[in-house]
């Protein structure tokens, strides 16, 4: 990666795997670091991107999964053109909760969307992660941790077992197909332990 330009780094994973507060302490560590950080996420990011969010995990509202692929690319499209390039342009590292790796494992895997149309989505998009960190946590931890949220949860929280399956094992397979860019961690460990494996990949594929 040429030094002039920024690293873009996705974090993915099923629910409750510990993505978000992983990417807030990866941030937190490289901006320590000296490096500027842009720290968003999928769905959303920007005004109009989160306005779809809202819409996208309102589980009130019924959406066909082909209507929720459609609009999570929507969203997607402002927020790579606003945000996301801006920021690999100016040298930034930029750190995403969910990127186009969760479109592909819970409408495609887990919905039945064909793989094929969701690939051909992504291609439009046309900006690839260099690095995207999977974690997986067994389902049991993943219930736990919603519950002791203590909400209701969005329209993807309340996936069946069966479903959720299905998304793990779809996000196994991206993985599997792209080791290049993709490394999976085990969310069980003590967030700092997982932070730290994540910087020690990012300075070992970058140099930086």
């Amino acid at each position: 990666m040429s030094t002039r330009h920024g690293v873009f780094v996705t974090l993915e994973g099923g629910e409750g795997v510990g993505k978000s507060t992983a990417a807030q302490r990866l941030a937190a560590l490289l901006r320590e670091a000296g490096r500027e950080v842009v720290a968003t996420r999928e769905p959303g990011g920007t005004p109009g991107a989160e306005a779809i969010r809202a819409l996208l995990l309102n589980s009130d509202t019924e959406l066909t999964a082909m209507a929720q692929t459609l609009l999570h690319f929507a969203a997607r499209a402002d927020h790579v053109a606003r945000v996301i390039r801006p920021a690999l342009a100016r040298g930034a590292v930029v750190i995403c909760d969910r990127y186009a790796d969760s479109t592909m494992a819970y409408q495609a895997y887990g919905m039945g969307v064909e793989i094929a149309a969701v690939e051909a989505l992504i291609g439009l998009t046309g900006l690839t992660p260099d690095i995207t960190f999977i974690l997986e946590v067994p389902e049991s931890v993943s219930k736990s941790r919603l519950k002791s949220r203590g909400e209701t949860g969005d329209r993807y929280e309340r996936m069946d077992a069966e479903v959720m399956a299905r998304i793990t094992q779809g996000f196994r397979a991206i993985a599997a197909a792209e080791p290049a860019r993709c490394v999976v961690l085990d969310g069980t460990e003590p967030v700092e332990v997982v932070v730290g494996r994540m910087r020690e990949v990012i300075r070992e594929r970058t140099g930086r």
